[in-house]
């Protein structure tokens, strides 16, 4: 079967739940299908907006597994879902014709501390990896929150707290062992399957379901890091500052700014619930090795000297294990509905910032939770050496915007709050976007320059002829 004649939602019909009897047979792993108790819990994705509704749901706990579910679904003619957690579930959509495979399972975690690298399953969550590292003086390029699955993170890009001094965390990534959509078993490599290699690095989860990846990894015990907190009402000022010194801020220094209207939710300290805030986060390297603390951050403190001028309310900033960074940025430590999207922008000049102010700042009437500018640039900015799909990243901020959505019609006020502050400054949009944090449907076109796209499209046809495997943000 070729692309031309790969199956879609429209075309399948749905099998019964008698049919995965036969799967169920085949495997170590789970089958769950609609009727079944459990069935809401195994379809159900970290953003509980979206409401997946696949023919089943399978948990494979191994790669065999998996490559029996592909086999399945090629005879079925249905496709194949990978998703660990599920942060990027909404631009999926509809998941009729699909098998959702689940990776909890595919749990491992292997440090080789001479070697400097770490395999993990690709079910693992960042959290799980960090603390395991943090045993053996390691640090790996994690993302802000430690609820985000490593194998999704890393095959968008991965941007950590060291993004700006280490570049994308895909970027040091050494192998990848993945069930290719043909089915075909395989390591990729920089030495075997270069190409396949190559285009899992960052072009997401379109060729194949990744069961395990290894990555290098650093002796870095800790940075520092915190946040700085202001009351909403002083946003014009602190933005305005926070971005003329990110325009020169030293590369060690990778930080982001957020308009904040938190919930008066029971799970973060009483002095936040309900309030509002415009906070700077972030993390700046340090030196490593055995000299005093003073001695070691006098450089951080030196970078981070111009932000606390501002005189903030609240100031966290300390020489943090690398093991709390994923504490950092107060994310959601468990499943939520919520609604985003995001762009990289080229500047963030006074007009900007207006417009931001307009739909955020503190006389705006916004159903948003926060408004997000994370710094990039830096080592960003130049392709990494043996890259993969996405080697670096165009622009000097990532805007990002989200809201909590109970109910359908919260999310369509949500939804409507997101684009405008999207639209609102796409004059300073970049070329592309990053694929991890666009999380509405757009066109390939958005997220790869045309040269990439040809290569990844030519990868697709390669090791998923009959595009069986299905990802959040197709090529084709």
């Amino acid at each position: 079967m070729t692309i031309e004649e790969s199956p879609s939602s429209s075309s399948v019909t749905p099998l019964p739940a008698e049919a995965f009897a036969e799967l169920y047979a085949r495997i170590d792993g789970v089958v769950t299908t609609p009727g079944d108790a459990t069935w809401d819990a195994a379809r159900q994705a970290w953003n509980l907006s979206a409401d997946q509704q696949p023919e089943a749901v399978v948990a494979p706990r191994t790669a065999e597994d998996v490559q029996v579910v592909i086999g399945f679904a090629e005879a079925n003619r249905l496709r194949v879902v990978a998703q660990s957690t599920g942060h990027l579930a909404a631009p999926l959509g509809d998941l009729s014709g699909s098998i959702l495979l689940r990776t909890a399972a595919l749990s491992g975690i292997d440090v080789d501390s001479d070697a400097l690298t770490v395999r993990v399953g690709a079910g693992v969550l960042w959290g799980d990896v960090t603390a395991a590292l943090a045993e053996h003086g390691l640090m790996a390029l994690a993302g802000s929150s430690p609820d985000v699955g490593v194998a999704g993170y890393l095959l968008g890009g991965g941007l950590s707290w060291f993004a700006r001094s280490r570049g994308l965390a895909t970027s040091h990534v050494t192998a990848i062992e993945v069930v290719a959509g043909d089915g075909r078993m395989l390591r990729a490599a920089a030495d075997e399957e270069s190409e396949l290699f190559w285009a899992l690095r960052g072009g997401g989860g379109n060729y194949g379901v990744v069961t395990a990846i290894t990555m290098r990894v650093f002796a870095v015990r800790d940075a520092y890091a915190g946040m700085l907190l202001f009351p909403l009402e002083r946003a014009d000022e602190v933005l305005t500052a926070w971005e003329s010194w990110a325009r020169d801020a030293d590369e060690a220094a990778t930080t982001s700014i957020r308009l904040l209207r938190l919930p008066p939710l029971p799970e973060l300290p009483e002095f936040l619930r309900g309030q509002r805030f415009i906070g700077i986060d972030g993390a700046i390297a340090v030196a490593q090795g055995a000299g005093a603390a003073a001695e070691r951050v006098a450089a951080a403190v030196a970078t981070l000297a111009p932000l606390r001028e501002l005189g903030p309310m609240i100031d966290s900033f300390e020489l943090m294990p690398a093991g709390r960074l994923g504490e950092v940025h107060m994310d959601p430590p468990g499943p939520v509905p919520g609604v985003g999207d995001g762009a990289n922008l080229d500047e963030l000049p006074r007009a900007a910032i207006e417009r931001i102010l307009e739909l955020a700042g503190p006389d705006a009437d916004s159903p948003l939770l926060a408004v997000e500018i994370r710094q990039i640039g830096g080592a960003l900015a130049v392709p990494a050496a043996d890259g993969g799909a996405v080697d670096s990243m165009p622009g000097r901020f990532l805007l990002y915007a989200v809201g909590i959505a109970p109910t359908p019609e919260v999310a369509a006020m949500v939804k409507s709050a997101t684009t405008a502050v999207l639209d609102a400054t796409r004059d300073w949009h970049s070329g592309v976007d990053y694929i991890n944090f666009r999380e509405s449907q757009v066109a390939p076109e958005r997220l790869y320059p045309a040269a990439t796209l040809t290569r990844l499209r030519a990868a697709k046809k390669q090791y998923d002829p009959a595009d069986r495997i299905r990802s959040a943000h197709p090529i084709l």
